[in-house]
């Protein structure tokens, strides 16, 4: 079969299908004609696959078909069944594609903070810039601590998480400009390390990571893996491979921007153990036992259920029909 002949004789068909596929309403001449063009296209879709295999033009007669569809069925995929795609395919997925990143950035996260840590205690001068010896002894002794009772657990759980949640969504949305999300790494990295140095310069850093353990884990790793997101989008605008520039970001943008919103349910997760765990009189060993169950609970879903989900072919990008169709490349 000339698959462009056949194209060319069938335009005209299926751009009326597209047409009124597209159309809000429609009158009852015109969802006549509808379903008419429907099951013309299908007909003619199936001796284009039975010949052709897929191609460019069936994919783009494919859509229109499932657009025309929706029109006179006015049915929509089952929200259950969207969700449970969801978590347990498109979102474990965009997570195992960005594994190895996300240890990366870990790593490199750790690394700096413990640079800026070791740098600031070995020099005086350094703490001095953050704040006067009276400011600092007092932030040590009694604020780090108190900053997590001040508030009642319900509001303080609201604030970190929404605090975090916008550091991480930022990260993957802006990390197209290729610099944001390292930036914010480093950042934080560099806060972390400075925060450590006052505690240690005033012999309280055995405090500082009983205080960080419980809800740090999943709460910084959560961060590392919105870095990791935001820099694979980077990467695929920087490095398409065969596709255009305009496609793999498309691709991987919508597909890794899925991590955001799974982001903003684990850091939920950090901010109620912050916010309900870290300040009780609890055993340490308790407290911190919570916090490595919850980011190991997090680690087995991004490294066991996402390798499921990436071997059965997801990606973490929307289904053919929300995202349009594939542009076929050799190779």
């Amino acid at each position: 079969m000339d698959l462009d002949a056949y194209a060319a004789a069938h335009r005209e068909e299926w751009d009326r299908l597209a047409q009124l596929g597209k159309k809000r309403r429609i009158s009852g001449a015109e969802a006549d004609e509808l379903i008419d063009r429907y099951q013309s296209g299908a007909s003619q879709l199936s001796a284009m696959k039975t010949t052709a295999g897929q191609s460019p033009q069936g994919d783009r007669l494919s859509l229109y078909l499932s657009r025309a569809r929706l029109r006179f069925t006015g049915v929509s995929g089952n929200v259950v069944g969207q969700l449970v795609s969801f978590f347990v395919l498109q979102l474990p997925a965009a997570l195992y594609r960005i594994r190895w990143l996300c240890l990366a950035m870990t790593v490199a996260s750790l690394a700096i903070a413990a640079v800026y840590g070791a740098w600031a205690s070995s020099n005086p001068e350094v703490l001095a810039t953050m704040g006067d010896a009276s400011a600092l002894e007092k932030y040590a002794k009694e604020d780090f601590v108190n900053y997590y009772s001040d508030n009642s657990g319900s509001a303080f759980t609201s604030f970190v998480w929404t605090n975090n949640a916008w550091i991480a969504t930022q990260s993957v949305a802006f990390g197209i400009l290729g610099v944001y999300a390292p930036y914010i790494m480093f950042s934080n990295a560099q806060q972390l390390g400075m925060t450590a140095a006052i505690m240690q310069e005033y012999d309280r850093l055995d405090v500082f990571f009983l205080y960080i353990a419980p809800h740090g884990q999943l709460e910084l790793y959560s961060i590392f893996v919105a870095g990791a997101a935001g820099m694979r989008i980077a990467w695929a605008w920087i490095a398409p491979g065969a596709r255009t520039r305009g496609r793999a970001l498309a691709e991987d943008g919508r597909a890794l921007f899925t991590v955001a919103v799974g982001l903003i349910l684990s850091l939920l997760v950090s901010g109620l153990i912050e916010g309900n765990v870290t300040r009780q009189d609890w055993p340490w060993p308790v407290k911190i036992g919570i916090g490595s169950v919850a980011l190991t609970a997090f680690l087995a879903y991004q490294w066991v259920q996402g390798r499921r989900a990436f071997r059965s072919g997801e990606t973490g990008d929307l289904d053919e029909f929300e995202a349009g169709a594939k542009q076929l490349i050799a190779g």
